[in-house]
């Protein structure tokens, strides 16, 4: 099956780096996590949410991998972080990402991102992530995610 751009790049990036996980490009849109459950037929709590966030003072990108039931709270990534936080817009996330809000993995990113990992998403055998499309996705293991966004694994809420 040909996948579109996006979609074929994350496939790509996971073959080069030895992952059998298969990105999928499905009939219905997975933009939201409730979506992307209602249609792969898994929990809300294990799709992975890949949002970005961006430094107020040095406006760095920040990347926080949450599971579907999960609120962020940006105090605790900003204590992180060093400094608060504020949901970037769509053209920053574009632009740090290569990829649109909705269909954001995490990986493949334009540039290097910090990264944090809701402890939560290490209770599920398998995880459903963006893939580069609204429609693209790809199940992995929590310890892959681990490996192939290079997190840290904190609490998110």
């Amino acid at each position: 099956m040909l996948l579109s751009k996006n979609a074929q790049k994350i496939q790509d990036i996971l073959d080069e780096k030895g992952f059998s996980f298969k990105v999928l490009e499905l009939p219905s849109n997975t933009r939201t996590a409730q979506e992307a459950a209602d249609t792969i037929g898994c929990t809300v709590a294990q799709i992975l949410k890949s949002l970005i966030f961006r430094t107020r003072e040095t406006k760095k990108p920040v990347l926080v991998l949450a599971s579907g039931i999960n609120r962020v709270n940006e105090k605790i990534i900003a204590r992180h972080v060093g400094e608060k936080i504020e949901k970037a817009d769509a053209e920053f996330t574009k632009q740090v990402t290569g990829f649109a809000i909705g269909g954001i993995p995490p990986l493949g990113h334009t540039q290097k991102i910090m990264t944090y990992i809701d402890e939560d998403l290490l209770q599920y055998d398998e995880l459903w992530a963006a893939a580069g499309m609204p429609n693209a996705v790809f199940s992995l293991t929590p310890e892959a995610l681990e490996k192939l966004s290079i997190g840290e694994v904190i609490s998110i809420k």
